[in-house]
């Protein structure tokens, strides 16, 4: 099976585990339940669960159930999105081609949304099937420090925040961007070893794996945004220069740039070189998250 074909299966996968864990549409109050499942189901490449369980298949084979701890990625991916979009944050109109959650339902739904999406995901966590409860502790708790506020999701989003309009500024750019982006794909890699039972070892590769392919897809992001348009994104284009982000071309250039995201791409092949043809999912992943167009 070649990568895209891979892929397409995993989606399929992940999504059949979204609609199952996920309230339908019919379920009072509707509203909510309509736009949670608006934004999780506007596409999107699920390339966080898809990391998951590519970790997984490294440590054990056929790793029963990982979509269902997986999934939850993906909920805290479009959560922070639904909330990213808001006006009071990054005000965009448009999220994976569609319109963004707010602008679909309104503010205060969005919000709701984005709060419902976070807290079902630590219900589905705590509610796996056939797995034990200090795993399942492990796992919240490895969701839950990288969503969070120090050296999380959040605390990424603050201090893009707070950078906006500042010098351009290397140690800032990655406390931004190990956490905004960076930690929760870190946490894929992460939740996908400890679901399959990785020991240290294994789990420390494969950290090192994600660190850097975090900050390689945050470097590729931040290339996008200068060199696609809005079409080709799903998303407004050329917001981070005009909102005056601290971004990766900002700070080295767009060919030095380049040049990192590569690095950190080899890096994360050198990080699973000892799991042999085990890791080939994980390394062709690194390449076509350096090598994407949008």
């Amino acid at each position: 099976m070649d990568l895209s074909a891979y892929l397409a299966e995993r989606q399929r996968l992940i999504d059949r585990e979204l609609d199952r864990r996920t309230p339908p549409e019919t379920t009072p109050p509707e509203t909510i339940h309509r736009a949670m499942r608006y934004s999780l189901f506007a596409g999107g490449k699920r390339i966080r669960p898809i990391l998951a369980m590519a970790a997984a298949e490294v440590v054990a084979d056929d790793p029963a159930g990982i979509a269902g701890a997986a999934c939850t990625l993906e909920m805290i991916h479009t959560y922070s999105l639904i909330h990213d979009d808001l006006p009071a944050l990054d005000n965009d109109d448009l999220r994976r081609g569609v319109p963004t959650c707010h602008k679909m339902f309104d503010e205060a739904m969005a919000i709701l949304a984005g709060d419902a999406l976070l807290t079902l995901a630590f219900q589905v966590l705590a509610q796996l099937e056939s797995t034990d409860a200090a795993r399942k502790a492990r796992l919240i708790e490895e969701l839950a420090t990288a969503a969070g506020t120090v050296g999380g999701m959040i605390g990424g989003q603050v201090h893009d925040l707070e950078g906006e309009g500042a010098p351009p500024d290397p140690q800032v750019l990655e406390s931004i961007h190990r956490a905004k982006t960076g930690a929760l794909l870190r946490a894929s890699v992460r939740m996908g070893a400890i679901y399959a039972g990785a020991g240290e070892e294994q789990l420390a590769a494969l950290s090192c794996y994600g660190e850097h392919i975090g900050l390689a897809f945050q470097i590729v992001d931040d290339l996008l945004d200068v060199e696609q348009p809005s079409e080709a994104l799903g998303k407004t284009a050329g917001k981070d220069a005009a909102q005056r982000k601290i971004t990766f071309p900002a700070v080295y250039g767009v060919e030095r740039s380049r040049e990192m995201a590569e690095q950190e791409r080899l890096r994360a092949h050198g990080a699973v070189t000892g799991f042999g043809d085990r890791a080939r999912r994980l390394r062709e992943l690194a390449d076509r998250i350096v090598q994407r167009k949008a």
